[in-house]
């Protein structure tokens, strides 16, 4: 959380329903340039002054959020990976004829019925001990 001072500064500059929307889904106010919008309809926005590491930050168009929700460009830039978003980039204009990038979000199935699950074919070190019982 924030000081009331920066947080009623920000209030003051981003308006009561942009306040009360970022408190609602980010926890916190925030003021800053809006820096780009990625093809699933994310918001992408920066401010230099806030302190290190908190400078960038997104806000999702889903309100059911997931960090895959995000393209792998722009998850680069938003995590400090590199420092011109990808709209600014003329290195990264080509990424819409890359055909290995995904067209849609592809949802982490961690815990679910359609996780991964490795096949292994190598035989165990370890074998559970089969008792043996002669007739009588």
């Amino acid at each position: 959380m924030s000081t009331i001072t920066r947080t009623l500064g920000n209030l003051r500059k981003i308006g009561l329903k942009e306040y009360w929307h970022q408190l609602q889904y980010i926890g916190d106010t925030k003021a800053g340039v809006l820096v780009g919008v990625d093809k699933f309809g994310n918001k992408f926005y920066e401010n230099k002054d806030e302190l290190p590491l908190r400078t960038r930050w997104v806000d999702y168009a889903k309100h059911d959020y997931d960090a895959g929700h995000i393209e792998p460009l722009w998850h680069a830039w938003i995590s400090y990976a590199v420092d011109t978003p990808p709209n600014q980039d003329p290195l990264m204009a080509t990424a819409d004829a890359r055909p290995w990038a995904p067209k849609g979000h592809i949802p982490n199935r961690t815990f679910t019925r359609g996780a991964y699950k490795p096949y292994n074919t190598t035989k165990p070190k370890i074998e559970s001990w089969q008792p043996v019982a002669a007739p009588r």
